[in-house]
């Protein structure tokens, strides 16, 4: 059964990534009015706003990441009858 639930969590967290990265560009562009987040090399932002989008990007995938493999092995369950990683 490990064998089916791989690429089943691979597809999923493909997925998640897509996300959390559309969640967080959708919250940084209504908070700051930006399009883009800054890059770490980036001169014109100042240090603790490229570490502050950084923390908020970070922590949204985190979540999503989360939820989603959480979900994933939820589903997996329901149509196998056993959690990804009981053996």
């Amino acid at each position: 059964m490990k064998a089916l639930y791989k690429p089943l969590s691979l597809v999923v967290s493909t997925g998640g990534a897509m996300l959390a990265g559309s969640v967080f560009k959708q919250l940084w562009t209504k908070v700051t009015g930006e399009s883009n987040a800054p890059e770490a090399t980036d001169r014109t932002y100042a240090f603790w706003e490229v570490v502050a989008a950084a923390a908020v990007q970070g922590a949204i995938f985190g979540a999503v990441k989360a939820a989603v493999d959480r979900a994933g092995a939820a589903g997996y369950e329901k149509a196998t009858g056993s959690w990804p990683g009981d053996e």
